[in-house]
């Protein structure tokens, strides 16, 4: 059973920054490419970042290139999201979520607050 758990969002002024996590497990972690996806308030879920197989390969959405790093510790089946310089244009609920078997899961999610 795939379980997708987040952490690390919080309330931060503009210009701060935060890691966000996410623990995995009921999969073969370090073969799957996984994703950051986000939602903010009365948007729809709009794709961040993903970290891809085979490699080190990663992908940014444009406005988060040169802010946000997204990495993986295959030792402790976590993926993180560092997010620098954020502004008030990134809070959301972040998750993130992962396809397996065709279906795509993700977590509870966890909540980011930028204030101005």
């Amino acid at each position: 059973q795939v379980q997708l758990v987040e952490s690390g969002g919080d309330l931060v002024q503009s210009g701060e920054s935060l890691r966000l996590s996410c623990e995995a497990s009921g999969f073969d972690f370090k073969n799957y490419r996984m994703s950051w996806v986000r939602q903010a308030p009365g948007k729809e879920l709009e794709w961040v970042s993903s970290f891809n197989t085979g490699g080190t390969s990663t992908t940014y959405i444009d406005n988060a290139k040169g802010r946000f790093t997204t990495y993986k510790d295959n030792a402790k089946n976590t993926l993180y999201l560092q997010m620098n310089y954020l502004t008030p244009e990134d809070t959301a609920r972040y998750y993130c979520l992962v396809n397996v078997v065709g279906k795509k899961e993700k977590g509870p999610g966890t909540q980011v607050t930028v204030s101005s």
